[in-house]
């Protein structure tokens, strides 16, 4: 079942070459707090690539359901819109994706030391990782927000 759109015109969506049925917009890091805060919007009926959290998140599906599968490709989980949901650090690898639309969730990882995520092959060996510094370099080239400033 569709849900209600999520109103995105003011979101600059980018994305990473090799990195397919994904787009994202850094919405902060704050190294001092060890935070990276991220909007995600997954592709409907399709995955994104194998990963491991490294830190501790907190994911608020915005539109859409999340669905996660296990390594193996088995449906774990379903999270419908609205889904607030806490995870801990270096839980079993898994990869994410849309139900029946692009699926749409923000999320805050917390007590980051400095890997956020580690991306995986198919037998589970580390191909690369995203860290603060990662996330930061990604802020910063972003297209900035449309000022919220009332004059």
């Amino acid at each position: 079942m569709s849900t209600l759109p999520f109103d995105t015109r003011n979101i600059r969506w980018n994305t990473i070459d090799g990195f397919d049925h994904v787009a994202f917009h850094v919405c902060a890091v704050d190294e001092d707090k060890r935070i990276v805060d991220i909007l995600f919007k997954f592709d409907a009926h399709a995955k994104i690539v194998r990963h491991r959290h490294r830190a501790d998140y907190i994911t608020l599906v915005l539109q859409g359901e999340l669905r996660i599968y296990r390594a193996n490709g088995e449906l774990k989980e379903v999270r419908p819109v609205g889904s607030y949901v806490t995870g801990k650090a270096d839980g079993e690898p898994h990869t994410e994706g849309g139900g029946d639309q692009d699926v749409i969730v923000f999320f805050s990882n917390r007590n980051v030391d400095n890997v956020v995520y580690e991306i995986l092959d198919e037998s589970l060996n580390i191909v690369t990782t995203f860290g603060v510094a990662e996330f930061k370099a990604l802020f910063d080239q972003q297209t900035p927000q449309p000022s919220t400033l009332v004059a």
